[in-house]
């Protein structure tokens, strides 16, 4: 099977996009240890914006501003249970992505599509990501970006929070919860060894790899891209600090 470029082309891009953010953000939850936030943060954004599709609202811009609120809630819960309680922190971000998942199953389960909704919040629909949609997804990621660097050093807990829920709600809607966690977490390895451009190109070839993968082997594209992110981080060399 050959390769769609119309297709093809604008999920790479979607790729990028991604990774501009989740990359840096990447560095900084493995440095603060709370590497499952990520899962969690993405989780109560699916989370959200199932809860609005339920709704029968089908505009993205709500979808979105739902998947925000449940983001930015659970971010602010999180962050404050880190304030009190530190020793605890990895086990109730675990806890709070298992009851997410939990819920979104709940709330699934009278839907005659539960299924196929499921599937997208797993594994997202980056194949079929509008040029508009990422046009907002590149301008939301510059004014993140901005932000993370203009505050750098000063970037309190709060704030990296709010900037973290920013950024995973934005990406859970164009690639799925899968790809959220191996973006964030598998160049950012690379880039803890090698440096951030290093950790920009494992990114950029996992996801180059994996769609062009995808679309020669008719498989799934995101768990295409989050093996071909396995091995194109592995392939740079990871090696864990000790």
């Amino acid at each position: 099977m050959s390769m769609d470029l119309s297709i093809v082309g604008p999920a790479f891009v979607t790729g990028l996009v991604v990774l501009a953010t989740h990359v840096p953000l990447g560095q900084r939850v493995l440095e603060r240890g709370i590497v499952f936030l990520d899962l969690a943060i993405a989780q109560l954004a699916a989370t959200g914006a199932v809860a609005v599709h339920l709704l029968d609202i089908e505009a993205w811009w709500a979808v979105q501003l739902g998947a925000l609120a449940a983001a930015l809630l659970g971010a602010f819960a999180l962050y404050g249970c880190e304030r009190r309680w530190p020793r605890f922190q990895e086990a109730l971000i675990g806890a709070t992505f298992v009851v997410s998942a939990s819920l979104v199953m709940l709330l699934l389960a009278g839907s005659p599509h539960g299924g196929e909704h499921l599937q997208d919040v797993l594994a997202g629909q980056i194949l079929w990501v509008t040029w508009e949609q990422i046009a907002f997804a590149a301008a939301v990621s510059a004014g993140v970006l901005i932000l993370w660097r203009a505050l750098q050093g000063r970037l309190g807990g709060a704030l990296f929070y709010a900037l973290f829920a920013v950024a995973v709600t934005l990406s859970v809607q164009l690639v799925g919860v899968y790809l959220v966690f191996a973006s964030l977490i598998l160049p950012a390895l690379v880039a803890l060894r090698r440096g951030l451009a290093v950790g920009y190109l494992s990114g950029a070839l996992g996801y180059g790899l994996g769609l062009a993968a995808s679309a020669v082997l008719d498989v799934p594209a995101g768990p295409s891209v989050v093996c071909a992110l396995a091995l194109a981080s592995a392939a740079l060399g990871v090696r864990l600090r000790a």
